[in-house]
């Protein structure tokens, strides 16, 4: 009997189709499924902070009062390091995603020290650290400081060192920069409260405390610019002796007045504040209490009892009251003023020498803290 051959059913097109589709439905879930996994594992806190009470030196990490916590990136680390030192003291789950993360994310850990709020992921930890948001912080560099003292307040507080700081506040191609016809940036930095990373670059401080200063005196004077160099360098000067002898803000345009009257008329500044600068500054002594007789005849060019005229700069870093005074002085006849209430720091005005000699004793501005 002669065989019967069978055809074999050849498989429909929507079969196929149907086993395809099947086949990357599946794929797709599980691929979604891991990638929610992998989002939801990054951007989960780390469970692991019991062990914060045990963070060490080398950890270079410290819990604030907040909760949050800071950490120091050091020069020339690593992101394995880095990665290290958040798994020991648990603000990551495991060091070797980390190490993973830094890789694929092609991006460098930046050096600096950071606020780490929490509960944070170790993606958020990554993306802060990466983007070099590092926290600042706060400076006060007071009214009436000279370059000097400006670089021992920022020092102190880690900015820059006081070298650089001087280096660059004498920095020819600075003062130029700001068309300051000067060997220095004195006067011109003005006094204010800054907000700084650690170890910032010491000619970028300067330059902000100066962009300061020109932002500050276009709100005094809008049409400063009209001013020649010298001219505006003329009233800053007298600003930077203001503010080393005003002590109640309403007296500040009446000494401006007095000093411009007594160029007006060829006359010396007779400024202590101007001793006082010599004494400290140039000769590195004390700050005095007291002017004496014997220091009112130093050599010095910035000597206004001998030397008429203007000194050869500002001595001071002059504030809005001393910037405003010298842009608006009081128009008296007044030439002479001397403090007459140490308690109050008020100033007797006069228009003789005569009624000056009878107003006593002459008294300095309190040095700055």
């Amino acid at each position: 009997m002669a065989k019967v051959k069978h055809k074999k059913k050849k498989k429909s097109f929507f079969s196929v189709f149907f086993g395809i589709f099947s086949f990357l439905v599946a794929l797709s879930v599980i691929f979604i499924t891991l990638a929610l996994g992998a989002v939801m594992y990054f951007n989960y806190p780390s469970q692991n902070m019991q062990r914060n009470n045990n963070i060490s030196d080398f950890d270079a990490i410290k819990q604030d009062e907040d909760g949050s916590y800071l950490i120091e990136v050091r020069r020339g680390e690593t992101s394995q390091s880095v990665g290290l030192r958040l798994e020991r003291t648990g603000l990551i789950n495991n060091r070797h995603i980390w190490n993973v993360l830094c890789r694929i994310s092609n991006q460098h850990i930046k050096m600096g020290t950071y606020r780490i709020e929490m509960p944070a992921s170790i993606l958020a930890i990554h993306r802060l650290l990466v983007s070099g948001r590092e926290i600042l912080h706060s400076v006060t560099i007071p009214e009436g400081v000279t370059i000097r003292r400006a670089s021992i307040i920022l020092e102190d507080a880690g900015i820059c060192s006081a070298s650089s700081f001087i280096a660059s506040a004498r920095d020819l191609s600075i003062v130029r920069e700001y068309g300051i016809p000067n060997q220095t940036m004195e006067g011109y930095l003005f006094p204010d409260t800054y907000f700084f990373p650690k170890d910032f670059p010491a000619d970028q401080v300067v330059r902000k405390m100066a962009d300061n200063f020109f932002e500050r005196l276009e709100t005094i004077y809008p049409s400063y610019h009209v001013f020649t160099a010298l001219e505006l360098n003329e009233k800053v000067i007298i600003a930077s002796i203001v503010e080393r002898e005003y002590r109640i803000p309403d007296e500040a345009p009446l000494m401006a007045g007095v000093f411009f009257n007594r160029l007006r008329i060829n006359m010396g500044l007779q400024s202590c504040a101007t001793v006082e600068y010599i004494i400290t500054e140039i000769l590195g002594r004390p700050h005095p209490n007291v002017i004496l007789n014997q220091d009112l005849q130093i050599r010095n060019p910035y000597n206004t009892y001998i030397h008429r005229g203007l000194p050869p700069g500002p001595i001071s870093a002059p504030g809005f009251v001393s910037l405003n005074a010298a842009m608006y002085p009081e128009r008296t006849n007044f030439l002479y003023f001397r403090l007459a209430d140490v308690a109050s720091g008020r100033h007797y005005f006069s228009r003789t020498h005569d009624e000056h000699i009878r107003a006593g004793q002459l008294f300095t501005k309190p040095s700055w803290p």
